[in-house]
Parts: C-alpha cells; structure tokens; sequence
C-alpha cells in the first residue's frame, strides 16, 4: 500500500524482466539516473540488464515494484566483500531507483522494508549506502526509516550505514505508513469526485439501476456516469458503453455485472485508472472453487493495477458528509448525518442496519459493507476512522476476522481515543461464512469475549444492543465513574433500573422517586442537583405517561439539562426507542449533536448500553503495560531443541518430563522434578533421592490432582507414611497400581494452585489461559484468556480477571500469595509461545503460588508441525485474497 492509498506489486527481478527494466529505465529523468550512477548515465548497456536482472538471491538481490505490467521501482542489494578471509561478510550495499511519475508515493520507504528483510533472512546485519548530497528525498528514505545508523560525508559523497535489526522506532515508522496509507486508501473510497455504475440498467428494480437511483436520490455532489452497452442515459446520467469511453476521470466504480464478466470490467477500470472498485456482483467464493478462484484473480488484478475492493458480493457503501452525500448502496435508506462509523460483513443485513438507523435517529458518518471481505477488511476502516474528525464511535458487525493479531492491535490503539463497539457473529458455532478467507476460530468464545475486552472492544451480543450502546456514546458525555443516580416518575421502574445496575456491577443510588403526577418543574430541579453532584457520575431517568403534566415540558426540561452536562444522561422516555425528537439537540445543519439524550424501550436496557460505557472508561484509564525485558532467556536453544525434537518426530510428539524440564528451562521456569515408580519400594527409593517430605499421586487422566478421591497423598514426611500412602492408593486401585502411572515428587510449600496455558489457535495465533485450580474451577468454566503478545498489565489483568482470583489475596483470612512470581511465569510462559508456533499445547498444571514464589509441579507439552501464523509483523503487505 502506497501513501497515496494506491497498491503496487513488490516481487524479486528475474531474468525475462530485461524488456521491462529497460523501459523503466527510459522513463526516468536525467537527473535521477545521475542521483543513482553519479554520472550521466543516459542507457543501460546489454551488460547493465544482464547484471541487474541475474541476481543469485543471495548475495545480491533485487525487488522491483509494479502497477500492472508496468516497473515503476527497483531496490537492490550486494554483499560486500568480507574484511577477512574465509568470513562471509555481513554488510551489503544498497541502493533503489524510483520512477520520477511515482516519486513521493512512499515506494522508496517500502522497497527499503523489503530488502532489509531480505537482507536479514540471508544473514545480512547492516546496509551502506553511498548518497549524492543533492539526492534529497533518498537520504530522507534512509533517515526517516527509524533504524540506527551512522552519517558521514567524504568526497562530495554522503556515507550512510545502519543496522537492520527493528528497532521500536522502526517499527513505529513502518506502521505509522502504514496507517496513513490504508486510511488513505479508504477516504478514497469513501470521497470520491466521480463515479461510474457499471452494469447500471434501464429496466427498474435491478441491482444495476437501483445502485444508480440511490446515488442520483442521495444528491451526490460528484460527477456521476452509467455504463451500459447501448444506453446514452439512465435516470438522466450520461450512459457510455465502457467505462474507458468515459470522457473524465473515474476515482469509483460500482460493478453491478455478471461474475463472469467482472475480470474484464475491472481489467477496464485499470486502463481507466479508477482509484477504487465496489463489487456488488455475486457468484465468487460463495459459490465454491471456482468462484474462489475467480474471487483471487479480481482481488490480484486489482492490486496490480492501483485499486482496492470493498466486496465482492458487497452491499455497497455510504458516506453523509453533505459535501460528498455518496449512497452507492442497495438501499433507498441514506442513513441521517451522524457521528458513528460503521462496517458490516453482512449484505443481508444491510437494508435492515440502515433502516434501524433512521428509525432511532441515530446518524452515520460513513458506512462500508465488505460482503466476501476478499480485500477491504475492518482493519482498513479502523485505520481510517482513527482520525476522522466526523467520527467519534466505530460500529462493527464481524462474521470473520482475516488478520486477528492486527486487529486487536489497530483495535487497542483506536479504542484509546474512540470507543470501538462490535458484533461477532459465530458465538456457539465458531464458523467462518462461506466466500471469506479467514481461518475458522477454535477457541471458545468466552476467549473471545476476554480477547476483545483485552483490546478495549465493547463486544455486545445483538444488533439491538449496538444500536443500545452506541446511541450513548455518540450522542453523550463518557461517564468517568461507576456511581449512578435514579430519577423518575415510576417507583417500579425506578427499582428495576436499580436492580440492573447492581446486575451489571454498576452502584447505585436509592431512586428518587417524583410520584406518578410530576411535572416539568418537579423534574428540573431534581435533575439539576443530581447533574451538580460530584458524587455521581451518570443519571438515569425514568418517565412513563403521566397523568398530569404534558410530555413536551417534561422532555424540555431533561433537553435542557442534559445539553451541558459533563455526565451522561440516559432516559425511558415513553419507552421510546432511539433520539426522540423531543429530546433531540440539533445543530446548525438540523442533525442531532452531542447533548441528545438517548431513550430506551426498558431501564435495563439504558443500564446495559451505561455498564458497557464505563467498563470502556475503565479499560481506557488503565495504563497501557509494556513488554517487560525477561531475564535468562534461551530462545535460539530452545529452537534447537524444537527444530530437532520434530525432526525426529515429523507428526509431532508429546514431550517427556526430560525435554519438558529442558525446554522451560530455556525461558526460565524450573519445571520441578517427578520419579515414575512401579512399586513401594522404588517409591521409597525415589523419596530418598529427593528429600522428604514428599508426594505421592497417580497421574493417568482422571486422577491426576484427585486428592479428593485419594489419588494424591500429600505431605509424606518419612518412609513410614509414605508407604501407608502406598498401601492406600494399592486398595483403591484394587492392587494394580500400574494403570494409575504413579509417581513421587517433593513436597512444595503450602499455596493456591493454579493452572497456565496456551494454546495455538489458527486466526488467532497464540493464547494463553490461566484459571484457579481445583474441580468446580473446572465445571465452571472459570478461565481468563489473553492474546499475545503480553504486557505486564495484561498479565496482571489476567490472573485477577478470573472468579476465584480472591483465594489469591487472601480470601477469608488467607495468607495472600506471591502474585507478583504468578505474573512472571505467566510473562514467560507467553514468550515461549509467541517464540514457538510449533508448541500447539501447553500446560502447567498445577502451578503452586506460595506465600514466597511458586513452584511449577507439572507440565504438559506437545509439539507438532507449525502453522502458518497469520503475522503482524515484518515489511507492510496486503493480506493474501488467497
């Protein structure tokens, strides 16, 4: 993605490039082409192409960049001579060239993310480069890119050298392009100057004209054509019979054909130079392989040649900026001017969002409906509506997520500055729709709903509920605490309210209950206190149809009021839905602002939508965390042991108690020791080589930490009492002991035990769990789930997120316990994960948090071949359609 929003394709040079390179080099200017020889250089000699285009991939490698068939970029490096013989050298020099049409565009920033990553999987450490004082713009590549480098300037030339390992500069750099370019690449969807309906009919109630009746109703302020085979207007559009025959510029297509006939339209848009497609067609990944397959070469031939597309399969997109009043969807609703963005994977629900919109008043700023999601995904809008001023909350309605890790990343970032409310879809089923590529999810969703609150998501279960929450938060002050105050004309309501407060771990005043005959003049000064009171940080009102005083006064008074409060004001005002008008604050353009008072059907509806607020406020208000530096780790050896671990066993193994202490110990963990015994006499045996006291407990699957039915005898201080113990798990077992694998391990200090995971989902990648231990821990599901990768306050939300976290500071009188050692190898734990994708499972359990420390008693660990990780990481690239 360029800086423009524009898309190129980055792949090696190769030999049959020759043409291509020297037409390249025709169209780049003089001065250029002495910038990069430092002589004029007019032409490439046949040596010149033979060097540039033979490369070993090695120790000189080249990346060239390309819209369409067209090169428009090159980046190359050469490894350098060694300093001493029989080294193999670690610095190469780098240089690229870009088209003078294309400077600007950032390309020079994204061939150097490349190569340098080249440059590191071939064990390249450092690049130089030799710069011509003049050649501005390519010292500027090298010195805004964030790595560490050296200046030096000698012979009229500039020396530059850096290192080319990520630094948190660098990495910050690379993604600070990368949101500009994606935001940007959306806002021209979104604001474009002209569009062309492709596809667009003369016959009424076909998608082709009901696409271009919408934008005409809508009032587009563009210019607006139709594409039809023997039309010369539609609906009084100026008609044309490809979009290349139109006259002007084209920034938008909306393509409304055949599928079949798709690739050669956007084939024609590319010669068009449209900026943009929406695919409203259907017939692609839906429909199976084939229309995957022809879904994959839409989505290639259109990054090739500059564009994104929203779709295919798309219900359309929206924007209400008066300036642009774009409805390029299937809808005749134009959502009302508002301050919510919104993105659905859902065409089916498009019509029915958008009338629900209207109908509460709830306005839009801009709306995109991604339909298969084959290119333009929710991460692209959350970079967008990161900084749009005409956007306050982000709504999203979710059936997959094509690049979790990034989303949750773009999602905690967005979610500092705008709320961020979403629907999942897949609660129960975990499905992915037919026609997304996006890899199903595999953890439950009780992870998911711990992963979204990691990243400050405000994860609701039902449109109705969005709508609910989101009319609070763009239309009302963020509550800045969880003390809420109650006020109304109804006692019942008024303790309902209350009750789903206390439900919803909000607190609650006592209701203020002005009696079934108040008025205006009743209700403003009850209204008025509460608002000034600094011991409460929201209000809910209650007000049913009274018997004396009329609607409008009383609906007056809470406008009036609640238009200047710094705390919001939530009503059931006639168990109206939405922004009634009477309670609506308009601005100069007539649309409702802030200081509208939402009205729900029910109080605890209000009190649903007000507990999502403030548990928002409170993810918001909490440090951020950092990744903190882990003493002794040993990642390079503990991929050794890995790497040779599967090649021995390719299918994947489960590690005994020797390479699980070994492979914990790389990250720090002491993984403490057991001794299998077949007998009470190797039992007495093992116990001596360990010290007493010491435990004795059977380990085969339902009996493991069964101390409750006697399969874990603890606290064995001599030989005597541990072959009583013996002698009791012999008579439970009925004298064959074998089955039970018992073993014989030293007894750990008295502690809370407790249970750490992780496990390697396919969308998500690595999760790590934690729970209490013990039995009803189990059967009540009682566990808190975190993606990785972890900062300190994420692991210290973990462990305390969980039902039982009390027993760990001191429930009841309890000594509290080392919680701070639990966060450490929770921290560690995380770490070994993100490392290895090959550890598909691990768990430590039980892990015994002792008033001092804690000891890791037992361990399970199994390995098997990778996956391939859905990364975040590394040089910027669009996700693969395929």
């Amino acid at each position: 993605m360029l800086r423009d929003g524009g898309t190129a394709h980055l792949r090696p040079i190769r030999p049959d490039d020759a043409e291509r390179l020297v037409a390249f080099y025709d169209r780049v200017s003089d001065q250029s082409k002495y910038f990069r020889f430092f002589t004029p250089y007019p032409r490439l000699s046949e040596r010149d192409v033979h060097r540039f285009t033979h490369v070993d991939y090695d120790d000189r490698v080249a990346l060239i960049a390309l819209i369409g068939e067209e090169m428009i970029g090159v980046v190359r490096y050469d490894r350098l001579p060694p300093t001493k013989e029989g080294e193999r050298s670690k610095t190469a020099e780098v240089a690229f060239l870009v088209r003078d049409d294309h400077q600007g565009r950032g390309l020079g920033s994204v061939l150097l993310e490349h190569i340098a990553a080249a440059a590191r999987e071939r064990g390249i450490q450092r690049f130089v480069a030799e710069v011509l004082p003049a050649n501005r713009r390519m010292i500027a590549v090298f010195e805004d890119a964030g790595y560490r480098q050296q200046r030096e300037f000698e012979d009229g030339v500039v020396h530059l050298e850096f290192d080319l390992e990520p630094t948190e500069t660098s990495v910050a750099v690379m993604r600070a392009r990368e949101h500009r370019a994606e935001a940007r690449s959306i806002e021209r969807l979104l604001t474009p100057r002209s569009v062309a309906v492709i596809g667009a009919s003369r016959s009424p109630h076909t998608i082709g004209q009901t696409l271009l009746r919408n934008l005409v109703q809508a009032g587009f302020t563009g210019r607006l054509y139709a594409v039809h085979p023997q039309a010369d207007e539609i609906l009084g559009v100026p008609a044309y019979r490809s979009v290349r025959d139109i006259p002007d510029p084209v920034d938008l297509a909306v393509i409304a054909v055949p599928a079949e006939a798709v690739e050669q339209v956007v084939a024609e848009c590319a010669a068009k130079g449209v900026h943009g497609l929406v695919v409203v067609s259907s017939g692609f990944a839906e429909t199976g392989p084939e229309g995957r397959r022809r879904q994959v070469r839409l989505v290639e031939l259109a990054r090739a040649n500059g564009m994104r597309v929203v779709g295919p399969n798309s219900f359309g997109i929206a924007n209400t900026d008066p300036a642009v009043a774009l409805n390029a969807t299937l809808s005749p609703i134009m959502p009302n001017r508002g301050r919510a963005g919104f993105f659905s994977q859902s065409g089916a629900l498009g019509i029915a969002i958008l009338a629900e919109t209207v109908r509460r008043g709830l306005g839009l700023s801009t709306w995109v409906s991604a339909g298969n999601r084959a290119d333009v995904s929710g991460n692209d809008l959350l970079q967008y509506w990161e900084d749009d001023a005409a956007t306050d909350v982000v709504l999203l309605y979710l059936e997959s997520i094509g690049n979790p890790r990034k989303f949750m990343r773009l999602a905690r970032r967005v979610s500092r500055r705008k709320p961020v409310v979403a629907v999942k879809s897949g609660r129960h089923t975990q499905g992915v729709p037919i026609g997304h590529a996006a890899q199903p999810v595999s953890i439950p969703d009780p992870a998911v709903d711990d992963l979204f609150r990691q990243a400050g998501i405000i994860r609701v279960a039902t449109i109705d509920e969005l709508f609910d929450t989101a009319q609070l938060l763009a239309y009302q002050p963020l509550p800045r605490g969880d003390r809420v105050a109650i006020v109304g004309n109804s006692d019942s309501l008024g303790l309902l309210a209350k009750d789903a407060c206390v439900s919803a771990g909000l607190r609650p005043r006592d209701p203020v209950d002005l009696g079934p005959t108040s008025t205006a003049d009743d209700f403003r000064p009850a209204l008025a206190k509460l608002l000034a009171d600094p011991e409460v940080d929201a209000v809910i009102t209650v007000f049913i149809p009274p018997l004396t005083s009329p609607n409008e006064e009383v609906a007056r008074a809470l406008a009036e009021l609640a238009a200047d409060a710094d705390k919001p004001v939530l009503t059931t005002f006639l168990a109206y839905e939405g922004l009634p008008a009477q309670l609506r604050r308009l601005d100069a353009g007539g649309v409702p602002a802030r200081g509208s008072v939402p009205s729900y059907p029910a109080p605890e509806n209000a009190v649903r939508a007000l507990a999502h607020a403030v548990r928002y406020v409170q993810w918001r208000d909490r440090p951020a965390g950092r990744l903190p530096e882990l003493a002794g780790i040993a990642e390079d050896r503990a991929r050794g042991l890995v790497r040779n671990l599967l090649a021995a066993h390719p299918g994947g193994v489960e590690l005994d108690q020797e390479r699980k202490e070994e492979l914990l110990a790389c990250y720090g963990i002491k993984l403490w020791p057991v001794v299998p015994v077949r007998d009470v006499e190797s039992a007495v045996a093992a116990a001596r080589e360990l010290g007493y006291p010491v435990v004795l407990k059977a380990t085969a699957e339902g009996m493991r930490h069964r101390s409750d039915l006697g399969f874990v005898q603890l606290d064995l201080a001599d030989e005597d009492e541990l072959r009583r113990a013996y002698a009791t798990l012999e008579q439970l077992l009925g004298g064959d002991v074998s089955a039970a694998r018992p073993v014989v391990q030293r007894m750990a200090a008295p502690g809370v035990a407790t249970v750490i995971g992780t496990v390697e989902d396919p969308a998500f990648g690595p999760i790590v769990s934690f729970g209490v231990g013990g039995v009803a821990t189990e059967l009540l599901g009682d566990r808190a789930y975190r993606i990785l990768p972890l900062t300190d306050v994420d692991a210290a939300e973990l462990i305390r997120s969980v039902k039982a976290a009390p027993l760990l500071f001191g429930h009841r009188g309890a000594e509290p316990v080392d919680v701070a050692a639990l966060e450490e190898v929770v921290l560690r734990i995380s770490r070994l994960a993100d490392d290895l994708p090959e550890v598909a499972e691990l768990e430590l359990d039980p892990v015994l948090v002792a008033r001092h420390g804690c000891a890791v008693l037992g361990a399970r660990i199994r390995l098997s071949p990778p996956p391939a990780r859905v990364l975040d990481e590394g040089p910027r690239a669009l996700r693969s359609p395929r």
